[in-house]
């Protein structure tokens, strides 16, 4: 059976590194080259992972951890499509693709190396969900939607037939922005070419939250630095993204009450305000992110 935890575990597991190259850019437009450099930084990661994982974890390793032959034969696939994304977005920016990174992956046998897959491709997902809105011209954003589909199967893949899961959240995928999917990736890169032009990024403050396995009605604490943050005395709350829509939770001191009706791939960040949807502006901390499982042979009420 998946252990939801596991997934929180390998999140958790390295610190936020030195995010070279990123740009404040808030308030100004961002370009289709920004949006395809942004994905190319993403999937260059991607492609490192499943390079990376499957030259030190072999079949053997696999057999041991209780799998069938063609899960890693499976992930082979998806180190395939990787790398055709890389190749394929190398292409539409020519001279100026960004290189990959150094980074570093907290993943010890398959089984954690698959609850780190599963984190990967949903919020790849998302990503490319939430920069939509940002790209201009169809033809880009026809390849995105593209790639953003082969990432949701894969996550779904990965979630119900390894890790024994969920194979879906919701009704609706969950839109990301740029900032809060960074400040998820940044945590496995380690450094960047000094040659990479600046990605359209504001570095977030990190945020933790414990237990790993929140449910709902549960009071969780939040770790962060609230210095980092620079609001002050000021009231804070919680905001719980959970497909397109979004529940607030009044933060006190440094806890606060999950919502009810959250289900799937949550993510949570520390906000200004609970009127509306958060502008990125109002969004104060990382993400983090966490399952909320439900009976797949149920409704989802």
């Amino acid at each position: 059976m998946f252990c939801p935890h596991l997934l929180l575990l390998v999140l958790g597991a390295v610190s936020v590194m030195s995010a070279p190259h990123l740009a404040q850019r808030a308030g100004t437009q961002v370009t289709d080259t920004e949006v395809l450099q942004y994905a190319l930084t993403l999937e260059n990661l991607e492609n490192a992972f499943y390079s990376e994982g499957l030259a030190k974890l072999d079949e053997q390793a696999f057999a041991d951890a209780g799998y069938e032959p063609w899960v890693r034969a499976r992930f082979e696939q998806i180190k395939g499509h990787e790398q055709t994304h890389v190749d394929a977005l190398k292409a539409a920016l020519g001279d100026q693709a960004v290189e990959p990174c150094t980074y570093t992956f907290p993943y010890n046998d398959p089984k954690s190396f698959a609850a780190l897959s599963m984190a990967l491709e949903s919020v790849g997902a998302s990503a490319y969900l939430g920069a939509a809105s940002l790209i201009s011209d169809k033809s880009t954003l026809t390849t995105a939607a593209s790639i953003l589909g082969v990432e949701s199967r894969q996550a779904a893949w990965v979630s119900s037939a390894v890790l024994k899961g969920l194979a879906w959240n919701g009704p609706f995928d969950t839109p990301l922005t740029i900032d809060g999917v960074y400040s998820l990736a940044s945590q496995f890169i380690v450094s960047c070419p000094d040659s990479n032009p600046k990605l359209p990024v504001t570095t977030l403050p990190k945020l933790a939250i414990l237990p790993s396995t929140p449910q709902a009605k549960e009071t969780v604490t939040f770790q962060f630095k609230r210095e980092d943050i620079q609001a002050g005395d000021a009231q804070l709350f919680v905001a719980w993204f959970d497909g397109i829509t979004v529940q607030y939770s009044d933060l006190n001191g440094n806890q606060a009450v999950v919502p009810e009706g959250l289900q799937g791939t949550v993510y949570g960040a520390l906000v200004k305000s609970k009127e509306g949807a958060p502008t990125e502006q109002e969004i104060l901390t990382g993400l983090v992110m966490f399952e909320i499982g439900f009976p797949s042979y149920a409704t989802n009420t």
